[in-house]
């Protein structure tokens, strides 16, 4: 009797495998890697929908390579050492064909170092501050010349001749100012014309950082902010621009890390008239935007969940990557690496989004004012998409390096002047 119920307890446990193994090979895994918990859940939370969307529409299209798709969702909570933990988890463990993941550069630099080593794919969606090209992440977010430096530029032309740099303590801000600096500086300012600030994640008194603001504002010079704030710190820093009476037509905002997703259930009023530059904004005039909208309050079944650029730029991700997979016939990483290498498809604002053999992708730069309604105006556009700069011409370390990842060169960061991979040595 108790061999006999072995036996059906083995063949239960056979049965299970065998149906585990089935189901393993009728679907291709895609991993999402977003925090939705901690300071930054309030922006990537709503990146981790996008993809559960996109991953259910392509599977009423019929899937991938005649499969279904099946989201790996983790969090890794705002916690950058658990961002590297979670990404060999959903390489190792999962066996995920690509991660759609990471908002701040901290966490896409504590995960680089797994998806090198364990030859995964990483779909990074938010704006960074360059000087980086791996052979294993595909970046659909802008880089500086595609947000940055057009910012500038747009404040340029408003006469604006005093610059407050204030930014989040971490990689992207510091990086993205250091080329602001020498960009700002190329175009004959000087220290006495720049402020920089750094507070941590999370940070709330910002009353005297304003005051030191408002104070350099009254030199009898146009003055502006580059915000680089992530995170809900935005919130108490435009609040307390609102206390001290700055405004609008004062001291602009401009901001890298703002849109219509951090503005939800905040009061926009003391905020209309500061500006942010993204790729894209929810009030773009275009019919596929206007469909991507109507799918997302479906999907969602809320007609005030707002849209905004990275968003769009996991739209742009996920679609190329099932564009390369198709191509590839295989959902390897080194055919579909190769495959997506040239890939274009449609962005949201009427014009196409390829990929650059830098891992980076063309996009188009729009410099939006925010209205009350908690929505961007569009007040200044790039006149076409804008290809990415991967490594800055204004940092001397960089002017020199180029990334082309094709065969013979397959090198993120080779010298033109030297004729080596390797960097600026």
């Amino acid at each position: 009797m108790k061999l006999n119920k072995f036996k059906k307890l083995a063949l239960a446990a056979g049965i299970s495998a065998l149906a585990f193994s089935a189901h393993a090979e009728d679907v291709i895994k895609v991993g999402v890697l977003h925090s939705l918990s901690g300071t930054m859940a309030i922006s990537e939370t709503t990146l981790k929908d996008t993809v559960l969307m996109m991953i259910d529409e392509q599977n009423k299209k019929g899937g991938v390579l005649g499969k279904k798709l099946e989201a790996v969702v983790v969090d890794p909570a705002s916690d950058w050492p658990l961002f590297a933990e979670k990404a060999r988890e959903l390489i190792s463990k999962e066996k995920v064909s690509a991660i759609f993941g990471c908002w701040t550069s901290v966490s896409r630099k504590s995960v680089l170092p797994v998806v090198e080593e364990l030859n995964g794919i990483l779909f990074y969606p938010v704006q960074y501050e360059g000087e980086e090209s791996s052979r294993n992440v595909f970046y659909t977010g802008a880089a500086p010349n595609q947000q940055a430096i057009p910012a500038v530029d747009y404040l340029l032309k408003q006469g604006v001749k005093r610059w407050a740099l204030v930014g989040t303590d971490y990689v992207y801000p510091r990086t993205a100012n250091k080329i602001l600096e020498a960009y700002l500086k190329s175009k004959g300012f000087t220290d006495k014309d720049i402020f920089i600030s750094y507070t941590p994640f999370g940070h709330s008194d910002w009353q005297s950082i304003v005051a030191d603001i408002k104070k350099f504002g009254t030199a009898g010079k146009k003055t502006a902010v580059v915000s680089t704030i992530n995170g809900d710190a935005n919130v108490p820093f435009y609040k307390e621009l609102s206390n001290q009476g700055i405004k609008a037509k004062d001291i602009p905002v401009v901001a890298f890390s703002v849109g219509e997703e951090e503005l939800t259930g905040i009061d926009t009023t003391p905020l209309v008239g500061h500006l942010a530059a993204w790729n894209y904004f929810e009030s773009v005039d275009a019919d596929d935007n206007d469909d991507f909208i109507e799918k997302w309050h479906a999907y969602t079944k809320n007609e005030n969940r707002v849209t905004n650029d990275p968003m769009e730029a996991t739209y742009i991700g996920f679609n190329m990557w099932v564009k390369a997979v198709e191509k590839a016939g295989t959902t390897d990483s080194d055919a579909v690496r190769d495959a997506l290498i040239g890939v274009s498809v449609k962005n949201l604002s009427g014009s196409y989004a390829t990929m650059m053999p830098n891992h980076h992708i063309t996009k188009p730069v729009f410099i939006g004012e925010i209205q009350d309604n908690g929505q961007f105006e569009i007040v200044d556009k790039t006149p076409d998409t804008v290809v990415a700069d991967e490594w800055s011409d204004y940092l001397s370390g960089s002017k020199d390096l180029i990334a082309d990842w094709r065969k013979p060169l397959s090198c993120g960061n080779f010298n033109v002047k030297t004729g080596k991979c390797g960097g600026s040595k």
